[in-house]
């Protein structure tokens, strides 16, 4: 994947990562982040912080398309406000640098709408059973009552807009 960011010529790569939950989209863009293969900074938003609670994955895509990729595409300062969980809430703005590279990793990401907005553009596959032990371990049983209406969210998704025909690399995890 590293290949595939060092391959875009433009010097503030967009990086999309999309894939269900727990497939391993968190830890992707963490090991990019660490392994930067471009000099500089590179920034970094994960969609768990734009959804706008368990019933709103399409909605938090739609959100991070106007505030982050379309802004960032055109050479403007995106900002997007984080969804407090607890609250039900936008809470405080972040803002995205355009002359910066951007990593934006969430289940959903990939859409007509958003690839023409990646210069890399990864689906991450891996088996359900594995993809549920990691969800639940990483974010506790607080995920579990959620999981399978988050899940139908995802089947829409990868049903309607067909993530791996809009991915540039497609990856299995274990």
């Amino acid at each position: 994947m590293l290949d595939a960011v060092i391959g875009v010529e433009a010097p503030n790569p967009v990086i999309l990562i999309d894939g269900q939950s727990g497939a391993g989209k968190t830890t992707l863009a963490q090991r990019v982040v660490q392994r930067w293969p471009v000099q500089g900074r590179v920034q970094s938003v994960a969609l768990d912080s734009l959804y706008p609670g368990w019933d709103g994955l399409e909605e938090g895509v739609e959100y991070a398309r106007t505030t982050v990729l379309m802004p960032h595409a055109r050479g403007i300062i995106g900002v997007w406000r984080r969804w407090d969980w607890v609250d039900g809430a936008r809470a405080e703005a972040h803002a995205v640098d355009p002359s910066l590279p951007l990593i934006v990793e969430g289940s959903g990401l990939l859409t007509p709408a958003t690839a023409r907005l990646g210069d890399v553009r990864v689906w991450l596959e891996s088996p359900a059973p594995e993809r549920r032990r990691r969800g639940i371990a990483r974010d506790g049983e607080t995920y579990e009552p959620h999981w399978d209406r988050w899940a139908l969210q995802e089947q829409a998704h990868i049903v309607r807009d067909e993530p791996t025909s809009h991915a540039t690399l497609v990856l299995a995890v274990p």
